[in-house]
């Protein structure tokens, strides 16, 4: 996954120093069924996540202040920035998470729980709560941590992954 755009896309959300920060959820898991589908082109985004976790500044309005700060200079390209330490609130439980693989836990699926950084000497670190195995088997399968079982499968459908990547396997 050591393509430009994707190490360019790394190291704006490095320079941000975010605690915990990473780009997740569909930016790593639609590339890795793209490339295990072998399609030509990547799947375009809608978004592009980042997340991290910092207790001391759970304010909406910062998350905002990073995005802007990501955007800058880039055309067309979304980035959603999401502080993890309240995240448990938008989840309805009251137990906040510890950090940003504790919160990727109550995702809805275990192959949508991974996450890449970059550290300082430019490698790529993987945070993933479930591991590798589902994502790399193309396994559409609703984390142990996530409820809501209809939300999981509206999820899965209105995304329509199975139309897309054909070669998934929904569990559940």
């Amino acid at each position: 996954m050591k393509d430009v755009q994707v190490m360019d896309d790394l190291k704006r959300v490095r320079e941000l120093g975010l605690p915990q920060g990473c780009i997740a959820a569909g930016y790593v898991r639609n590339r890795v069924w793209d490339v295990l589908h072998e399609y030509k082109q990547y799947t375009p985004l809608h978004d592009i996540d980042v997340i991290y976790y910092d207790p001391d500044q759970t304010d909406d309005w910062v998350d905002k202040q990073y995005e802007k700060q990501l955007e800058s200079g880039q055309i067309r390209r979304n980035w959603q920035v999401k502080n993890q330490a309240r995240m448990h609130e938008y989840n309805n439980r009251t137990t906040p998470y510890q950090s940003v693989e504790d919160a990727m836990r109550y995702w809805p699926e275990t192959a949508t729980a991974v996450a890449i950084r970059l550290n300082d000497q430019d490698e790529m670190e993987i945070v993933s709560p479930f591991g590798l195995q589902d994502l790399f088997e193309m396994n559409v399968r609703q984390s142990p941590y996530f409820l809501h079982t209809g939300l999981f499968k509206q999820r899965v459908f209105e995304k329509e992954w199975l139309d897309h990547w054909p070669l998934l396997i929904l569990h559940g």
